[in-house]
Formats: structure tokens, C-alpha cells, sequence
């Protein structure tokens, strides 16, 4: 059989897991020294707050291999938490004081004390609460035989790197289009604790269950959802996804916009950096989206340089939930099912979107996130009005196509056997979502019950695991590297910090 190059899929996950101790509030340390240097270890580093790990699996070709890379390295990292656990839910509960969340810290090189600053102007512009919802983030790449056998069938004459780019932002676009499925199928964040927020502090019709635990009944992702993280500033961009210069071009125009309302804030208030700057994206990761274009940058490359110079290299998906049913927070099933929806995306029309669409599929994304399982919803979608479930249905049709495609290289059916059990699930009502709402009335728990008892069970869990990507020499070996790596970071420096940004950015405005 003709090998059409979906074999050789790429595919990275990271992560996000708030530290927390046995009874559920946020560890009190810093990032254990055993985990080695957040800002150079390959594995294992901190997102906004030094309790808040995430974990990087190296790139893979094999869906299995990248799974039990994630698991050997929660196994490694729970062994050096000395007690404590991994919070398993998108939503965090026993956070206390928002000024008690400690920012990451990665040392007192300039790029590490750039990484600082930037959380400090999330902090100012958005709240602590708000940074530290965990996510899982999945990486995608088609490799060049699927491109270039793609070509040859579509009769495309342009050079090979400027057809890839172009269809990966047709991906993108089909994504903001469709990728509310994800949202549907594995949002797993309809409650969350009152602790979190006060029902009144919401515009949201919650109902309320055990002790103060807040639920939408028909909601899917409140992570998803425009709950709380709303900057009316970022509301305002124009982001455009028909091309790559078109991307890159409304992306720096966002890093170079002043905004006001962030200019109240301060930037450099008695001698301490409140936020990088007062634009409406101090840089371009603060940029909120469901899918992101990128390349691996060059060193001093901002993302949109290395995408302008060389391209779109891969994906980065980062509307999944942590499924609190995976002692991992996420799984085979759900890796297979996403490719075959990313997949069909590559492979239906995508004709450019305008603001309005734009705008639009936003609109969808939130739609489903706060009330997805409302058998009378309706949304539009290319300009066609009709039911959800209408559209489940014909989108199903296209992933089921995917599907195929991806089994029959393998001679397997593993695709397609992942995405039939998805199906049945949506028949049965037994999506994420639904089965959580379930589980806490089942049990009259609260959110913080469950997600205690989760994180009982996985520590247990992962403890027992037993590792076979690396073992115990090779995480100690990765630790001290890592500080030897920041430390030649620290030591390379030559400008002092205020210097390090005014050439930072005069470099990426280049």
C-alpha cells in the first residue's frame, strides 16, 4: 500500500499540575531542588507559579511512546515531592490569598529574571487566580511525506514550505471553526469551588451543590469559558489566520500597541518591573488563543521571527482540560481521537475567515464551554444555523474519515476504535463533563473532595509506576545539568537588565 505519510505523525504533550499538600492546599515551597532548574531542564519546569509544574514530553512519533514518557516523568517528580500531590483538575480550588501564590522564579539571569517580570504583568493585568487553571497542551506535526504526497495530489507547483505553512493555517482556521469538539468531548471543568470565586462575581446563572461547590448544569469547560480571564484589551485584536506574514504581521502589531488601561499599572515602580510593558501584549505568548502557530525559534527569535523566516513547523493545541480520570491528565484515546480531528482539518475547505467569523468561532468555543450539553442548542458555524448536535454529527462523519485514513497505513484500527468509543459516549451521555457532574452528585461531594481523592489515588498510583524511557540516574544526571546550564546562563550575561530588555525588544521589532 502507498504509504500517504500519516505514519510518521509528530506529537509532544505538556502538562500543567499545581503542587498541593494532603489536604489540598497549595505546597508552601518552592520548586523542589531535585526537579532540577526550571529555566533549563528539558522535562520537567514551572508555567506562572513555582507551584505550578509542568511536565514536557520530547517529540514522538509513536502515540504510546509519548504517554508512558508523560507517566515515567510524573513517577520520577512524585518520588521528590516528599508527601505532596498533584492537584488533578483544570479548576484549582484551596488557593487562599491571590497574593500568596509565589511567581515562578528562574534565577537571576536576564532571561530569567525577563520570565519574572512578564508573570508580574499577568499578575497586575489579570490576577493570580486566573494563571494558575491548568491545562494540558498537545503538540502536532504531519511529516513532509504526508506534504508532499498532499501536493502532488492537489497539483500544487509552490514551494513545499510555503504549502505547509498555508495549510496549517487552514488547520488553524478549521480549528477555530471546529475545535470546540474538544471542548464537548473532554472538558472536564462544569464546577469548580466557591473558594475559587463567588457566585456574584459572575454574570453565569450557577447553581450550587454540597458546601459551596459552584456548576453549570449544562456546561462542558468553564476553563474554556470566558469566566473571570477576560481583557478587554486583547477583545480588541484583530488577529488574521488567513496567512502566515497576515498572523505575524497582526501579532506584532499587538506587542507594539499601547494600552491605557495596562499604562495604570506602572511599569518600573521604584525600581521593582510591575510588567514587561504597558502594551496590550507585553509579549507575543500572552496572546489567549485556542491554537497557536509554531516553529521552534532560534536563540533571540521571538516565535513570529522564526514563523516569518522558515514557517510553520507544528501545532500547539491548548483547548484540552487535565482529564481528572488519567492519573496523567490525558490519554491514548483522547490523543488518537484529537489527531483525527486536527487531521480533518487539514483535509476539509478552509477559506479564509474575517474578523466577524473570527469573532464568531470565539463566540462558539465559549458557547459550548458554558452550556455544550443543552440538547437545544443551537449555533452557527460557515454560516450555518442548526442544531449542535446536527453539527457533531457531520463533523463526526469527517473525523471518521480521518480516522480510516490514519488506521489503514498502520493496519491497525486503534484510530477508529478510539473515536466509535467517543460516539458511544455521546449517545450515552457519558462525556467528561457529564460523567463528573454525575460522579459529585453521586456522591454528594464537593469538587474538593473529588479532586482530593483523585490525588490520593494517582500519587499511589504513579509511586507504583515503574519507569521505562529513563531511570533514577538519568533524572538526577537531567538536575544537575540543568543547574549547570543556568548557572553559564547567569554568567554569560553582559548588560544589566534594564539594557537586556531595551535590546530584547529592539530585536523583536526587527
Amino acid at each position: 500500500m502507498a504509504d500517504t505519510g500519516v505514519l510518521g505523525i509528530q506529537r509532544g504533550i505538556e502538562r500543567e499540575a499545581l503542587r498541593i499538600c494532603e489536604q489540598g492546599k497549595l505546597a508552601p515551597n518552592g520548586h523542589p531542588k531535585a526537579l532540577g532548574a526550571a529555566l533549563t531542564h528539558p522535562l520537567i519546569t514551572t508555567d506562572y507559579a513555582e507551584t505550578l509544574l509542568e511536565f514536557i514530553t520530547p517529540v514522538s512519533d509513536s502515540v504510546e511512546q509519548v504517554l508512558s514518557r508523560l507517566t515515567d516523568i510524573h513517577h520520577e517528580t512524585m518520588k521528590q515531592l516528599d508527601g505532596q500531590r498533584l492537584w488533578p483538575l483544570s479548576m484549582p480550588c484551596y488557593i487562599g490569598d491571590e497574593e500568596d501564590i509565589v511567581l515562578a522564579d528562574y534565577g537571576q539571569s536576564n532571561i530569567g529574571k525577563m520570565k519574572h517580570a512578564y508573570r508580574q504583568g499577568l499578575r497586575h493585568r489579570y490576577g493570580s487566580a486566573m494563571q494558575v487553571i491548568s491545562g494540558v497542551h498537545y503538540n502536532f506535526s504531519l511529516p513532509m511525506s504526508f506534504w508532499q504526497n498532499l501536493q502532488k495530489v492537489e497539483g500544487d507547483q509552490q514551494d513545499i514550505a510555503e504549502f505547509i505553512s498555508q495549510r496549517y493555517m487552514g488547520l488553524i482556521r478549521n480549528f477555530y471553526r471546529y475545535g470546540w469538539m474538544v471542548a464537548y468531548l473532554y472538558g472536564a471543568s462544569p464546577a469548580l469551588c466557591g473558594s475559587f470565586m463567588n457566585a456574584g462575581d459572575s454574570e453565569l446563572a450557577f447553581e450550587t451543590m454540597g458546601k459551596g461547590t459552584l456548576y453549570l448544569p449544562y456546561a462542558t469547560s468553564l476553563r474554556l469559558s470566558d469566566l473571570g480571564y477576560t481583557s478587554s484589551a486583547q477583545h480588541q485584536l484583530d488577529i488574521n489566520y488567513n496567512s502566515v506574514s497576515e498572523y505575524v504581521k497582526s501579532v506584532r502589531k499587538a506587542v507594539s500597541t499601547h494600552s491605557d488601561e495596562f499604562a495604570n499599572i506602572g511599569v518600573k515602580v521604584e525600581g521593582e518591573y510591575r510588567q514587561l510593558n504597558a502594551n496590550i501584549l507585553q509579549i507575543e505568548n500572552e496572546l489567549y488563543a485556542p491554537i497557536r502557530a509554531k516553529r521552534v525559534a532560534k536563540p533571540g527569535q521571538t516565535p513570529s521571527q522564526a514563523l516569518a523566516e522558515d514557517g510553520i513547523e507544528y501545532i500547539e493545541i491548548r483547548a484540552l482540560d487535565v482529564n481528572p480520570f488519567s492519573g496523567v491528565g490525558v490519554t491514548e484515546s483522547q490523543v488518537r481521537v484529537i489527531d483525527s480531528l486536527l487531521l480533518a482539518c487539514v483535509l476539509m475547505d478552509s477559506p479564509e475567515m474575517d474578523q466577524n467569523e473570527l469573532q464568531q468561532s470565539r463566540d462558539n468555543f465559549n458557547i459550548v464551554a458554558i452550556q455544550g450539553r443543552n440538547p437545544a442548542l443551537e449555533m452557527t458555524i460557515a454560516g450555518q444555523t442548526q442544531g449542535l448536535p446536527k453539527h457533531i454529527e457531520q463533523l463526526l462523519e469527517q473525523m471518521s474519515k480521518a480516522a480510516e485514513l490514519l488506521d489503514v497505513q498502520r493496519e491497525a484500527a486503534d484510530f477508529s476504535n478510539a473515536l466509535e468509543e467517543v460516539i458511544a459516549d455521546i449517545s450515552n451521555d457519558n462525556t467528561y463533563s457529564s460523567r463528573f457532574l454525575r460522579l459529585l452528585k453521586a456522591q454528594a461531594q464537593d469538587n474538593s473532595g473529588l479532586g482530593l481523592q483523585w490525588a490520593a489515588q494517582y500519587r499511589e498510583e504513579m509511586l507504583g509506576h515503574t519507569s521505562i524511557n529513563w531511570q533514577d540516574q538519568d533524572f538526577s544526571a537531567m538536575a544537575e545539568q540543568s543547574f549547570i546550564e543556568q548557572q553559564a546562563i547567569e554568567a554569560g550575561d553582559d548588560l544589566d537588565f534594564d539594557d537586556f530588555l531595551v535590546k530584547y525588544f529592539e530585536n523583536a521589532n526587527k
